[in-house]
């Protein structure tokens, strides 16, 4: 997999998750991974990249969902990341749609709403 973004992104989101090299060492070995620290500072710096099974499970470790998009494969020319808070805000914004009215007059958000065409 030739992604320049790939060791940049295993340490923010490593970091994002308060995970040490170490920690990812032995949550890689839990799952039968040998994967000495050493190994994950060369992905983390670009040296060499993870197989495609390590860094699946590398993605599961940092909750990364949407792994195509989070390295920067997308067909969408506005794509840009959102972090695990701004997921859970949206989400929750999702899940309140009796609120959504209040949330977007405090974030001061112009938000039409697209009508219904019935029998169109």
């Amino acid at each position: 997999m030739a992604n320049e973004y790939i060791a940049q992104i295993l340490k923010e989101y490593r970091k994002r998750n308060n995970l040490t090299v170490k920690d990812v060492s032995l949550l890689l070995q839990d799952r039968s991974f040998n994967a000495a620290p050493k190994t994950i500072y060369g992905w983390e710096s670009g040296q060499s990249t993870p197989n495609a099974e390590i860094l699946l499970t590398l993605c599961e470790l940092y909750h990364i969902t949407d792994v195509l998009s989070v390295f920067g494969y997308s067909d969408d020319d506005t794509f840009f990341h959102i972090s695990t808070s701004e997921r859970a805000l949206i989400e929750s914004y999702r899940k309140h749609p009796d609120m959504q009215k209040s949330v977007n007059k405090l974030l001061d958000l112009n938000v039409k709403r697209k009508a219904s065409r019935s029998g169109a």
